[in-house]
């Protein structure tokens, strides 16, 4: 960016450094420092819960030479040639940006290294632009939240996220300077902690985590102008239903900005043509993201079903059916093109990819859902799943549009579904549903975690059933020694086989790639049994939903407990990160911060509901 005067002021992260300053300022929610040479922060820490967790520095200061004439003459004021330019104002739980017009003055900037932290701004920002419109939410994981109000009218935040520019992943974050037609702007910063008020969880330090984190799950990329995985990296297709499940469950965020304002969002974006990952076409676009791609030729079966299952939950809990009214040719025409993959008229969905032992993922041919290194393939159990629960939403929301043919079009459709599901998936081997069931009629089932889940909470299942198959669930997992539930949960208990798993030539610890048939060398390592609070929701909530409360509260409270020391973000020394660990703990992811981890807490909710209280 350069100022009016033509000077450089901030540059790409490329020229950025890690801070070793100490604050000027430190209370039970805050700590801050300015840099000396610029306006910018080279210390900056929030605590939201007022614990005084302060001490981490995650802010990056930018190596542009000084500005001629610019001058810091105490801790918390620059001038410019003399004349007072920004001032910053602190308390308890506030910081209060002042700015005077100062011709040339540059705007006051906030740098984030992302590996030490993956901040966002959470706020609408259009199509074309890197800024983010005033009020909106500076948000920390695992350290908390800034409410960020004021400004000129109409006034926004210049926003920057990128993870592939040397030395390293930035967020960045400017407030401009006041103007010759605004000559003094004030920014408000207020720490809060942004959660749903629930009975018991003020005080209660098994929530801690809870209160703090519960809207990691939000990121939004600044290029992509969506919600995405983290704020530098993809936005994903057939991850919105969770931010709306989170979303519908949220406080608002400030003013009468909410979540669910961010959802809407995103929809928009995708419904007027942006892809994300999933999706035929996604790639490298003129916003210029740092993005992996999808080459492969088909879209992922569980894309459209999370699209209509994100704009069902969102025009119901905003509410906005105007919303949905307007948009209701295209869910329309999302909810027929997730039932035309139906090509053989049983009733479940069915993928291009055969899903074969042996017909293993490329990068050219991804497999059927989220869990893109394991080869779920043509009839897929978790995107039927999903698939069932699309159907069920659009039929109401149809209902409630009047639409009563679309109404009953789809009701029946769900009917047909959820018919077929139990006697295509569930295994009569292990008394469990399988992940897939391939092109050649054989069903893989390596004992899938969030698969059992994700059908009992959609209804797929009746309740002998479901009990039955999370009685095998549960013992299986104590069979094979996973206790660890601080961790979160395996995507699966026994390793997956060579034939249905990526081909990679890695070493297996590194994305779990077996070298061996029978896949145990690539065992407990990301997607081949890695515990990971991705997708963990689903299985804690079967159990609360099938009452067996003390069963859910074994593998929940020991993860919030984990949520309260920040251990399902950043990087291990191994330069692996913890968004994956193996069963000892040891990280093996690489996002730093993957938001699926974080969708869980929303089953704080259940647990406070449920009897007997903690």
């Amino acid at each position: 960016m350069k100022t009016s005067a033509g000077i450089s002021v901030v540059g790409f992260c490329s020229v950025a450094l890690m801070c070793t300053a100490a604050p000027d300022f430190e209370s039970k929610h805050l700590a801050v420092g300015l840099a000396p040479n610029q306006p910018a922060f080279n210390f900056f820490s929030v605590d939201s819960l007022g614990q005084g967790k302060v001490q981490q520095n995650p802010a990056l200061l930018p190596t542009n030479a000084a500005l001629a004439g610019l001058k810091k003459t105490d801790a918390f004021t620059y001038t410019l040639n003399d004349q007072p330019l920004w001032r910053v104002q602190c308390g308890e739980k506030t910081l209060t940006l002042v700015s005077d017009f100062v011709s040339g003055a540059p705007p006051l900037v906030l740098t984030f290294n992302q590996k030490a932290n993956h901040a966002t701004l959470l706020g609408l920002i259009q199509p074309g632009e890197r800024r983010v419109a005033l009020p909106c939410v500076l948000h920390l994981p695992d350290m908390g939240s800034l409410r960020i109000t004021g400004g000129a009218p109409g006034a926004k935040l210049d926003y920057e996220a990128r993870r592939r520019l040397q030395p390293g992943p930035f967020v960045r974050i400017e407030f401009p300077p006041a103007t010759a037609a605004q000559k003094r702007i004030e920014y408000q910063l207020e720490a809060a902690a942004i959660h749903p008020a629930l009975p018991g969880v003020a005080n209660n330090p098994l929530y801690d985590g809870f209160r703090r984190d519960f809207l990691n799950i939000f990121q939004i990329n600044p290029r992509g102008h969506m919600l995405a995985n983290n704020a530098s990296s993809d936005p994903v297709t057939f991850s919105v239903f969770t931010y709306a499940e989170v979303a519908r469950a949220a406080p608002p965020l400030v003013g009468d900005l909410t979540c669910l304002d961010l959802v809407r969002m995103t929809l928009d974006r995708y419904l007027s043509g942006a892809k994300g990952y999933g999706q035929i076409g996604y790639g490298p676009g003129p916003d210029h993201m740092d993005i992996a791609g999808w080459s492969t030729p088909w879209n992922s079966l569980d894309v459209h079903p999370s699209l209509l299952i994100a704009a069902c939950l969102y025009a119901e809990g905003q509410p906005d059916l105007p919303w949905a009214r307007a948009h209701y040719a295209q869910l329309l025409t999302l909810a027929r093109e997730m039932m035309a993959r139906d090509r053989d008229g049983n009733g479940l969905i069915e993928y291009e990819g055969t899903g074969n032992y042996g017909d293993r993922p490329l990068r050219e041919k991804r497999p059927s859902n989220w869990w893109d290194t394991i080869n779920f393939g043509h009839e897929d159990a978790y995107a039927n799943a999903l698939a069932y629960r699309a159907c069920r939403l659009f039929s109401d929301l149809a209902r409630k549009l009047e639409r009563a043919d679309d109404a009953k079009e789809f009701a029946g459709k769900a009917a047909k579904l959820r018919a077929a599901y139990a006697p295509t998936f569930l295994n009569p081997a292990t008394g469990v549903l399988a992940g897939w069931k391939s092109k050649d009629g054989q069903l893989h089932d390596y004992w899938f975690t969030f698969v059992q889940g994700v059908a009992i909470t959609a209804g797929l299942l009746d309740d002998a059933t479901a009990h039955a198959v999370m009685d095998k669930l549960l013992a299986k997992m104590q069979a094979v020694g996973f206790t660890n539930f601080s961790l979160g949960l395996p995507g699966n208990l026994v390793p997956v086989k060579k034939g249905d798993y990526v081909f990679h030539d890695n070493d297996p610890k590194i994305h779990g790639v077996p070298r061996l048939e029978d896949g145990s060398d690539g065992f407990q390592y990301y997607e081949n049994g890695g515990a990971t609070g991705c997708w963990a929701y689903y299985t804690i909530k079967a159990l609360y939903q099938l009452g067996r409360v003390a069963d859910a509260r074994k593998i929940f409270h020991p993860m919030l407990a984990g949520y309260a020391r920040g251990e399902f973000q950043g990087f291990e020394a191994s330069g692996m990160s913890r968004d994956w660990r193996d069963w000892q703990g040891g990280g093996h992811g690489y996002e730093g911060l993957l938001v699926e981890n974080y969708h869980a807490l929303l089953a704080v909710l259940d647990d406070v509901a449920a009897k007997p209280a903690p």
